[in-house]
């Protein structure tokens, strides 16, 4: 092989070498920050055709509707845990903060955290809708048999809000 070849051939090698070493290096970030989303049914029956289930210690976003009755806080410390359902299994949060202040039993939320056990998650961030008409397009679609009562509708006609 003539010497010039050689070098050209070497030379476009190892541009396709650094390139092909920069995407990996990108896609593998990226791998590391995604989050998947799933509701409490997906989450223990699996996601997809495959019924794919998380494991334990995997980061992932959780939305569903807080359970009236089931906020349990700590006395001594900003420790709470309350329980998300949709249209089926509950799954338990246990988050370390404060809650936003919209936060309330009987309305959604999407939570951020690890997956503790099939049933448990170890939240990081929760995350309340900002208004009575916004929910989360995946939290909206996963609760859409849900029936809700709101409060202030159950009042009797003739009194005032």
């Amino acid at each position: 092989m003539n010497p010039r070849r050689r070098q050209r051939l070497l030379a476009v090698s190892a541009v396709l070498l650094l390139i092909g070493g920069g995407v990996g290096s990108m896609l593998y970030a990226l791998n590391e920050n995604v989050d998947l989303f799933y509701t409490p049914s997906q989450l223990l029956e699996g996601l997809g055709k495959d019924k794919v289930k998380p494991v334990p210690g995997q980061r992932l976003r959780i939305g569903g509707m807080v359970v009236k009755g089931s906020v349990r806080r700590d006395p001594t410390s900003l420790k709470v845990s309350f329980d998300l359902v949709d249209t089926g299994p509950i799954v338990t949060v246990h988050y370390e903060g404060i809650l936003p202040d919209l936060f309330r039993e009987g309305q959604g939320i999407v939570a951020q955290g690890t997956l503790r056990d099939a049933t448990n998650i170890d939240a990081t961030e929760v995350l309340a809708k900002h208004d009575e008409n916004y929910m989360p397009p995946e939290v909206a679609e996963a609760v859409k048999g849900i029936k809700h009562v709101d409060p202030n509708a159950a009042k009797p006609a003739g009194t005032y809000r």
